[in-house]
């Protein structure tokens, strides 16, 4: 299948699905008749081009293009996919396949509805054995689950094509067997938002008390397996029989009002949309946005070290990814440039490498993470640095002396062999109990964020380093072969 895709309605999820597609090697064409649709499908696409990368340990291909269609007609011409995105009224969906039959009669039609009936949709198509429903989920550029139904008049082996195609774009296509009202994934959903409401119309509970309830527990859990799974867990060695036995009584108490739902009244509706609002504070839905984006990636990252869940997903596309790039995903799994935190921890499993110790880009880490906590110590701080000055590292040297093994507690002992000026340089050795595992040295240069170029630090952090310095002075230095000393002795 050629590479280009038809997107009928640019809003939150028409905009996710050109983001992903577009950011997989795709051109997109868009249609839509609002008239900030440009303005509010780039945004979404800014978002996955910060996002969507941190998913995966292998480059992302060549973005492709993005088209903003003056019709529909123009938007579907000549394409094999076209994905419908528009409001949740069968009317205005037939009226949209209407257009879509006059241009192209094709395409594989793949409707993003969250509930409609797909035989329902398909109902007044000349080619109804081409529409099938593609249920994707908020942000559609991260989450990878996809649901795929087929209504009675879908031709198979359209289902075929479509779990090869959203595969290939890093989803986890699922197969609706049965066609039924809400799929899967919302009737478990709603079934909770259902119960949620009645809690708050009861005044048990708010609805930040409702969100930390999930967030904080089950949600954690949710996010690597499902409720039927997780059950069967809980039985221990007896599994689901013995959790049935134990707890099956208990659906039938009273606990839930899942067969009935409260008037959604004008203070019912007011009264939730206010603790919503009071519970997001001052964030703004693009602050909450990025921050739901930031969570997701940590998530399925997590998740990946275990090919589990929706890590396998992310790690089956590195698959798709190196075989595009002509790259082994294996050798690729190293970042020189990770992320830095605290200079003393537990070693975690997912730093070790297939000799079973600490890879090299985790001693780059650790070091690194001395190295921020001295500037911390310093002055050096988030609120400094948005004052507009900071350091940054000129030159590294490390040297692995013994191995590190997963759930070694380290330690860093950091000195200071120069503080004056614009210059630091640190030397740092890290430890396991008494054993030396490695020394690392770092040259360091102020600089002002503004120009990009060396300035003094603060009086302060000068004054606080050139102190550290002189004591550090009476310790015992490394030789000129950069040979580690013992300086915690």
């Amino acid at each position: 299948m050629e590479k280009q895709v038809a997107i009928i309605g640019g809003g939150v999820i028409g905009g996710g699905w050109a983001a992903r597609f577009m950011l997989n090697g795709w051109d997109v064409r868009v249609f839509d008749l609002d008239p900030q649709a440009e303005r509010k499908t780039q945004a979404m696409i800014d978002n996955a081009r910060r996002a969507l990368p941190g998913l995966t340990d292998v480059s992302l291909p060549e973005e492709g293009t993005l088209t903003h269609c003056k019709s529909i007609a123009e938007a579907v011409f000549g394409c094999a996919l076209i994905i419908e995105a528009v409001p949740e009224r069968l009317e205005v969906k037939h009226a949209v396949y209407a257009e879509i039959e006059a241009a192209n009669t094709t395409g594989i039609i793949a409707s993003s509805t969250s509930g409609i009936m797909p035989s329902d949709l398909q109902s007044e198509l000349l080619y109804p054995e081409r529409l099938i429903v593609a249920h994707p989920f908020n942000p559609v550029y991260l989450l990878p689950l996809v649901e795929l139904v087929a209504g009675a008049k879908t031709d198979a082996t359209n289902i075929e094509k479509a779990k090869a195609l959203y595969a290939s774009i890093g989803m986890h296509p699922l197969h609706c067997r049965v066609e039924i009202e809400g799929f899967l994934s919302d009737r478990l959903q709603e079934a909770l938002w259902r119960e949620a409401l009645w809690l708050l119309k009861d005044g048990v509970a708010t609805a930040e008390e409702l969100d930390a309830a999930i967030a904080y527990g089950p949600g954690l859990r949710w996010a690597q397996m499902g409720t039927m799974q997780t059950f069967h867990l809980a039985g221990g060695e007896g599994g689901m029989r013995a959790m049935l036995a134990m707890f099956g009584p208990c659906l039938k108490w009273p606990w839930t009002k899942l067969m009935d739902v409260p008037d959604l009244t004008e203070d019912f509706v007011e009264m939730v949309g206010d603790q919503c609002d009071t519970q997001s504070g001052a964030l703004t839905p693009r602050d909450l946005e990025r921050m739901r984006d930031n969570n997701l990636v940590g998530i399925i990252r997590s998740l990946r070290g275990g090919n589990w869940g929706a890590g396998a997903t992310a790690r089956a596309h590195d698959r798709v990814l190196a075989a595009q790039n002509g790259m082994d995903a294996s050798a690729a799994d190293v970042d020189p440039d990770a992320p830095i935190i605290t200079a003393q921890r537990t070693i975690p499993l997912d730093w070790t490498d297939y000799n079973g110790h600490m890879n090299e880009a985790r001693y780059l880490q650790a070091f690194g993470d001395a190295t921020d906590r001295f500037m911390e110590m310093i002055g050096c701080d988030g609120a400094y640095i948005a004052t507009g000055g900071s350091y940054f590292t000129a030159e590294t040297h490390i040297r692995h002396i013994d191995e590190v093994h997963a759930g070694a507690r380290i330690e860093i002992c950091t000195q200071v062999l120069l503080g004056e000026g614009k210059k630091m340089h640190l030397w740092h050795e890290m430890f396991e109990g008494e054993r030396l595992l490695a020394s690392g040295e770092h040259m360091l240069i102020h600089v002002d964020l503004q120009s990009r170029r060396p300035s003094a630090p603060s009086a302060a952090i000068e004054a606080s380093l050139t102190r550290i310095a002189a004591g550090h002075a009476a310790l015992a230095r490394p030789d000129a072969a950069g040979s580690s000393v013992g300086i915690r002795k």
